[in-house]
């Protein structure tokens, strides 16, 4: 019998059931997914890097006759914006200290330098103090934060992009190109001059959730002591020995009863079920005869390239040393990069400064580069976000299923999210803990 779109499994096994499924993608959504539903049924997990984790990733760097684990992806949470996380850290004993998360922009070749780690950073250039334009920008600010609030409250259409927003308001040009552009463009890895097309009351639930529409008691942030993949080695460690590492699937196929997996290597295995655990392109690409639905909402989404260079050059960091921050935006002339400074997050103590790059501006020196990798980020435009709200509904047609950091705003919170949320529907199985808001952060 052949399979027919509107086949969809039910929510849960039969009672004593165990299935046999496989999970597609070793990153946060697919691991969470795996680790809850391999307490009741077998779990395969594809992965076609060498190692799990994703975008946790941790990278041994030597510092004098020592190396110390630094991360070049995920590397900061804090406990009200990612429950779900915070409880699974708890869960498995991860260890984690406190860090900040300040910001500083370095634009137009340093001719404008500022970070937000007091007042004297924020005038890291002497000549802003009696600069009109940097002034605007601080009162902007502040009328930003305000105004964002205000249209949350009265309930801004998701029509409504970024860009109509700051001119219906008609905030200054200064504001606009070296503060609100600069910072989202910086949280979510995306160029400059995309910004302003994502939809307004999205980017302003984000910024309210995570305390970036007020000036003080900014949440507390953290980060994984001895690097991300502590956690990862935790949560992998029930579906290690299956795992299939360095093996790409290259074809998903729905049959009666079940899928079939293919992969590069000329494998071909039957599963009950498939977890697609990878971004909405790849997910969409690997689907054999996709319905009609799955190519709209998935194909919904683009993906924006961005190259991380983990380094020593400190030509990569604002040009004032006061003006260096956590994480610093480095623009001009159409080019933009971010800086994070791992010292400062990662708690690495003095001497050598490291540093994570995302697209350097200017080449890093060679001799200074320690390790190179290649990501992709979502971009949440207007059409990502409305295909967003029916993404729930494709689950478990013909036995497929879907989850990512796509279905919230793209961290590691919402792939976390969407992959206990994946495993309870499909597995019959429950997370093993409570928390307030548990699925909030995607379209469930």
């Amino acid at each position: 019998m052949p399979f027919d779109a509107n086949d969809r499994a039910a929510a849960g096994p039969g009672p004593g059931r165990t299935l046999r499924i496989a999970v597609i993608g070793g990153g946060v959504s697919g691991l969470s997914a795996g680790w809850l539903l391999s307490s009741r049924h077998e779990v395969i997990v594809y992965e076609r890097d060498r190692r799990l984790g994703g975008h946790a990733n941790t990278v041994d760097v030597p510092l004098g006759r020592t190396t110390v684990p630094v991360d070049a992806g995920f590397i900061v949470f804090n406990k009200p914006n990612y429950p779900n996380l915070t409880a699974l850290f708890e869960r498995l004993g991860v260890s984690t200290v406190s860090t900040d998360m300040s910001f500083g922009a370095s634009l137009d070749g340093g001719r404008i330098e500022y970070s937000g780690d007091g007042l004297s950073a924020l005038f890291a250039r002497r000549r802003n103090i009696v600069s009109p334009s940097h002034w605007a920008m601080l009162a902007d600010i502040v009328r930003f934060n305000r105004e964002a609030k205000r249209a949350l409250e009265r309930g801004l259409g998701d029509g409504v992009t970024l860009g109509d927003f700051v001119r219906a308001e008609k905030f200054s040009t200064p504001f606009v190109t070296r503060f609100l552009e600069p910072m989202a463009a910086a949280i979510w890895s995306t160029p400059s001059q995309r910004i302003l097309d994502y939809p307004a009351a999205s980017l302003f639930r984000f910024y309210a959730n995570h305390g970036l529409l007020q000036t003080s008691s900014p949440p507390r942030w953290s980060t994984v002591a001895g690097g991300s993949r502590c956690y990862v080695d935790k949560i992998a460690a029930p579906l290690t020995a299956a795992a299939r590492l360095g093996v790409g699937v290259v074809g998903v196929e729905r049959i009666d009863g079940g899928v079939i997996v293919r992969d590069d290597a000329g494998g071909a295995d039957r599963f009950d079920a498939v977890v697609l655990a990878t971004h909405a392109d790849r997910a969409l690409a690997l689907l054999h005869a996709p319905t009609s639905r799955e190519q709209a909402l998935l194909g919904a989404f683009e993906y924006q390239a961005n190259r991380a260079v983990l380094h020593f050059d400190a030509r990569q960091m604002p040009r004032r040393r006061a003006a260096w921050a956590s994480w610093n935006y480095l623009g001009g002339a159409g080019t933009a990069s971010v800086t994070y400074w791992m010292n400062r997050l990662q708690g690495l103590g003095g001497g050598r400064d490291v540093f994570v790059t995302l697209n350097p501006v200017r080449p890093v020196r060679a001799e200074d580069i320690v390790a190179e990798f290649d990501y992709e980020h979502p971009v949440f435009d207007v059409g990502a976000c409305a295909a967003q709200k029916e993404l729930w509904s494709l689950q478990g047609v013909g036995g497929v299923w879907f989850c990512g950091a796509h279905f919230g705003s793209g961290f590691h919170e919402d792939g976390l999210q969407a992959g206990l949320a994946v495993a309870e529907d499909l597995g019959g199985v429950r997370r093993p803990w409570c928390v307030a808001g548990e699925s909030a952060r995607i379209w469930r």
